[in-house]
């Protein structure tokens, strides 16, 4: 028998095993040693384990590196609280962390599994990998939005990972290149998301999971990292499918060539006076954090010719792409009118305006296709733009050539406005529509995390639709089942595509947008 299939039974033997008596915590056997966990109480008990080191520390030479092996301990390590969290500034409000601080030593994962596991050894639980978004700038696996409890209560072993962000995570630099075994460098923070799949690949049967039934996910910078790892030739084989929330790495997203970013590398690092990287690995972290909010240049994922060996579109049209299940789909305001029509009053004289300002002789072109005949028109025309601009075009671009592949797709818009803040008595919702990264909580069924909405029974009601389409997804492959809304799959018939409208009516309705889109594919994007 191969070590492999012996540790693999070894470990479904251990996670069956009762916790020890005396109050200690449930434990595994994985690859580097054994761990020991907690327990969430509730109807349906979850057992957590966190702060798992599925690489080792990034520090000194392995600064800006592929990630290496974790090291293995002896006797119980303590899986009860989060790792730090990887180099960043304090981009974003709405990220409520649990972890303790910033580190470069952050490569962490977390694991969620029911636990009450059925004793036969053929029971494997399907697995979701979450990707946090943040732009590859912000992040972190221990956000209060991504905790994993309500996904494992129904029978789902969830995992959320940290990977290297900014300059940490994302540095191309010739120096790099040439001493890499692969000749690249850049997307270290993206070798780490496939060094974290790889690891659950290996381990997640300890836990109660299917190696062979992992879903990967992710919102904003996370749903960019699911279309590269399911274009990836490093990745594309260990996925079983794949949901994406709003952005891909396609149309304005498509990564440059690493080349590109080299030369303004050696710039930036003339400008610290470090001119090698053997003088950039010697600067403390907390410098190189403050020189990169200064930094003239974009810490980027890369055309690296190892993880990315072409533009992930070409990837996906020719048909070598991860050819999984795919459930995708963006907000209905993923970005402001304003964007398009300025701070003023939202007329069609500011509109077109806007659109000449920012699109110059593609501007009546785009006018034809979201057209505002008045100015109460302007405000949702102007929506649409600026929200398919950003990300919605790039994200019905990867929905529609996986659908082209024959792969089952299904694809959403997400209408769902946020309800007022607890601290609020005006009662207004702020928002004209859904804002980007609204859908998190009621997505991963976390309402309850985020304290500052004064959550609606409407908004609990919308909550489980969309949380049970992600469980039945990441169950069959298939959003559909129970008493949910039919969510018909997308037809190789591009006439008979229809969307699914996330809602208090949840719906599936024709999809007329994509004539707009398919129109505004050449056109967009602003400046």
């Amino acid at each position: 028998m191969r070590s492999a299939t012996r540790f693999a039974l070894a470990c479904a033997l251990t996670i069956l095993a009762a916790p020890a008596q005396g109050g200690i915590g449930p434990t595994v056997v994985i690859e580097s040693g054994k761990l020991e966990g907690a327990i969430e109480p509730g109807v349906s008990p979850v057992r957590i384990f966190r702060g798992i080191p599925f690489a080792a520390p990034p520090l000194g030479d392995l600064r800006w590196r592929e990630p290496q092996p974790a090291r293995s301990w002896s006797g119980v390590r303590q899986a009860t609280e989060f790792g730090a969290r990887c180099m960043q500034q304090p981009l974003y409000s709405d990220m409520m962390f649990r972890s303790p601080g910033i580190s470069e030593d952050c490569l962490y994962l977390n694991v969620w599994t029911p636990a009450k596991l059925e004793r036969q050894p053929k029971r494997k639980l399907p697995v979701l990998v979450y990707i946090y978004g943040g732009g590859f700038m912000a992040g972190d696996s221990s956000e209060k939005r991504y905790d994993g409890a309500a996904l494992a209560r129904q029978g789902i072993v969830v995992v959320t990972m940290n990977y290297r962000l900014g300059i940490f995570g994302f540095f191309s630099h010739p120096e790099l290149s040439a001493a890499s075994p692969y000749h690249a460098s850049g997307n270290y923070g993206l070798l780490d998301q496939v060094a974290a799949l790889n690891w659950v690949k290996r381990n997640i049967v300890a836990f109660g999971g299917d190696a062979d039934r992992i879903t990967i996910g992710g919102e904003s910078a996370g749903s960019m990292a699911v279309s590269a790892l399911m274009a990836s030739p490093l990745s594309r084989d260990a996925i079983a499918g794949a949901i994406g929330e709003s952005g891909a790495m396609m149309q304005k997203w498509t990564p440059p060539a690493r080349a590109d970013l080299e030369q303004k590398a050696l710039a930036f690092a003339q400008g610290l006076g470090a001119p090698t990287t053997a003088a950039l690995r010697a600067m403390p972290a907390d410098k190189l954090l403050d020189a990169q909010g200064k930094a003239n240049m974009p810490f980027d994922a890369v055309i690296d010719g190892y993880f990315l060996t072409e533009p992930p579109s070409l990837t996906f049209s020719s048909g070598k792409a991860a050819r999984v299940p795919l459930l995708v789909g963006s907000n209905s305001q993923e970005a402001p009118g304003s964007a398009v029509f300025g701070d003023g009053a939202p007329t069609v004289a500011s509109y077109r305006l806007g659109l000449t300002r920012t699109l110059s002789d593609k501007a009546e072109a785009i006018f034809e296709l979201y057209p505002a005949k008045t100015d109460a028109d302007v405000l949702p025309a102007a929506t649409a733009v600026a929200s398919d601009d950003f990300l919605a075009l790039p994200t019905w671009k990867w929905f529609d050539l996986q659908r082209q592949a024959g792969a089952p797709t299904y694809y959403y818009y997400y209408a769902r406005v946020r309800p007022r803040f607890v601290t609020d008595k005006s009662g207004n919702p702020s928002p004209w529509g859904a804002v980007h990264s609204a859908e998190i909580e009621y997505a991963l069924g976390n309402l309850d995390t985020n304290p500052l909405y004064a959550w609606t029974d409407d908004d609990r009601k919308v909550s489980a639709t969309m949380n049970g389409y992600f469980a039945n997804f990441i169950k069959t492959g298939d959003p559909n089942g129970g008493a949910l809304p039919v969510w018909p799959k997308a037809s190789l018939n591009a006439a008979g595509i229809r969307r699914q409208i996330i809602d208090v009516d949840t719906r599936s309705v024709p999809f007329a947008e994509q004539r707009r889109y398919v129109g505004a594919d050449p056109l967009l994007y602003m400046r």
